[in-house]
């Protein structure tokens, strides 16, 4: 027996509870009245805070939809009825219901070195303008082969250094940029190392909730020219890019800058990005190449991002919770 959050739970529950920490394994069902809609969820402390907010709960509650706390001391088939469930116990003693954002499609985006492989494979034509990744690598070896790693790999300083695995902790988002080869061999392995791409000091946080999208832009890291480079030598973190203190939303920015990418664009790369990976709840991090109107890169793509954080996500997430009850209906409705 172990304990989790001040209780106390076995093995096999605890491997529940923190692998769906942030939100994942959503399973539906349909309705248990006609009144409301019933949401067990199990977040953690921090999770539920950020995400469940009271004005969230109380737009949700005004549409019938009911969030309810599952307690990972009873068997999850003790609790409920649920219509929507964050939890992955009970797509197996439930196989009536629908499973949305499957455990092994989230794992996808826990490796960096995976997370990102299907947008190297899209092809994004006549969208208004085009995505791909950085040029990056992976290493595992001990720090002292990162330099030739990186000279055998052809990339070009400063590298951005990211941890391989993203497992929800402060430590897989803490990032560094290097600007030269005696840094590199600082590093930790293992590690994703991207090339820095210019793109004016501004990030696109791209929502992705069902079929909505949302766009909202942060301050990033400025620009590196030849000239600067020459000056700079080290190691340096990269300041977080997703709290309110760095939105560039109400700044005062270049046009060619702040211009949101093409809806086209991000509605083919949402689309795609949705089919490929097999979930619905996910955000992407984009820049636009400095210099360029049309050329983009996804730099990151997180499961369950904090929403909380994203501009009327209270109604954007209710209206996607009734969808899926909806959509459920109507496809019961037709068979």
């Amino acid at each position: 027996m172990k304990k989790l959050n001040g209780k106390i739970v076995d093995e096999e529950e605890k491997k529940v509870v923190e692998t769906y920490s942030n939100g994942v394994g959503v399973s539906v069902g349909f309705p248990q009245s006609h009144q409301n809609l019933v949401v067990g969820y199990a977040l953690t402390v921090k999770k539920e805070t950020s995400f469940l907010k009271p004005n969230f709960r109380g737009l949700a509650r005004t549409k019938g939809i009911k969030f309810v706390c599952i307690d990972v001391n009873r068997p999850l088939s003790d609790q409920g009825p649920f219509d929507v469930v964050l939890h992955k116990d009970y797509r197996h003693k439930h196989p009536e219901v629908t499973v949305l954002d499957p455990p092994d499609a989230i794992q996808h985006l826990r490796n960096r070195k995976s997370m990102l492989q299907d947008v190297v494979d899209l092809n994004l034509s006549d969208c208004h303008g085009k995505v791909g990744v950085p040029r990056q690598i992976v290493v595992t070896k001990d720090p002292s082969s990162i330099p030739s790693e990186v000279t055998k790999a052809g990339l070009k300083l400063p590298l951005v250094a990211k941890p391989l695995l993203v497992d929800g902790t402060a430590k897989s988002h803490k990032l560094f940029v290097a600007y030269d080869q005696l840094s590199l061999a600082k590093l930790e392995p293992p590690l994703v190392l991207q090339e820095f791409v210019n793109h004016g000091g501004i990030v696109f946080k791209v929502y992705i909730v069902g079929e909505s999208i949302t766009v909202v832009r942060r301050f990033s890291l400025p620009n590196h020219g030849k000239r600067d480079l020459s000056k700079v030598a080290g190691m340096y973190p990269v300041p977080r890019v997703s709290s309110y203190l760095s939105s560039a939303d109400d700044a005062d920015l270049d046009p060619s800058i702040a211009e949101h990418p093409p809806r086209p664009l991000l509605e083919k790369l949402a689309t795609e990005l949705r089919r490929r990976l097999g979930l619905r709840l996910f955000n992407i991090d984009m820049i636009r190449e400095h210099g360029t109107r049309d050329v983009f890169y996804v730099i990151d793509i997180n499961y369950f991002p904090g929403y909380g954080k994203m501009p009327d996500y209270e109604r954007v997430f209710t209206e996607f919770l009734l969808s899926l009850v909806q959509s459920k209906f109507k496809k019961r409705i037709a068979t």
